[in-house]
């Protein structure tokens, strides 16, 4: 099975008929899909005018695609290559336990759903690259109020999730699942009442 460097440079390849080089592209996403498979492919349509359906794309919209998604790439493997030393110098120091700090990213091993959105059309409209700067800046610095992406007060918790666990913080500016660890306790509760106030609203 190839990997995501060998498939990207499929994509990049003007040997290749247009429609291989789409394709290439897709099962990129497959082994790398920061809000999931479907809603990374509509956000990377939408950052670059591609039309989804098209079998026949331009191949330059092709190439700004596939840019923005190894941009995201490049970071996402920067901060595994810093927990990994983090990881190795705490169990030096005897800390064999992964604390809490480690759950959001053992759970998004392999850059799959990192930040998982709930619509397949609803998600940030930045760079992907700059959407995982901020959430890892936000999970690494401690919780905070406010979504780590828009930087609103938008926070509702959701259950039927399809990750997560079924369930959690959900952005309703920006679509984002939010990680645990990068809010408070307080905004935790606060989305938590929000969804019971929901609840009692609609009945």
């Amino acid at each position: 099975m190839a990997g995501f460097r060998a498939l990207a440079r499929e994509v990049r390849d003007p040997r290749h008929s247009i429609a291989l080089r789409r394709t290439s592209l897709r099962k990129c996403l497959e082994r790398f899909a920061p809000y999931g498979h479907r809603a990374t492919w509509h956000h990377l349509c939408v950052r670059t005018g591609l039309d989804p359906v098209d079998r026949s794309p331009d191949p330059a919209r092709l190439i700004a695609a596939l840019t923005e998604l190894e941009e995201a790439r490049a970071v996402w493997l920067a901060y595994e290559r810093s927990v990994a030393d983090r990881r190795k110098r705490e169990k030096h120091d005897g800390i064999r336990q992964p604390g809490a700090l480690d759950d959001w990213h053992r759970n998004t091993w392999g850059g799959c759903a990192i930040v998982p959105s709930v619509s397949p059309t609803a998600h940030p409209r930045l760079p992907l690259a700059e959407v995982l700067r901020r959430v890892i800046a936000a999970v690494e610095s401690g919780p905070g109020e406010l979504c780590p992406v828009c930087a609103r007060d938008r926070l509702e918790w959701r259950c039927g999730l399809e990750c997560c666990r079924g369930e959690g913080p959900v952005c309703a500016e920006c679509g984002i699942v939010v990680p645990l660890p990068a809010l408070s306790a307080a905004a935790l509760a606060t989305a938590r009442r929000r969804m019971f106030a929901d609840r009692y609203a609609a009945v």
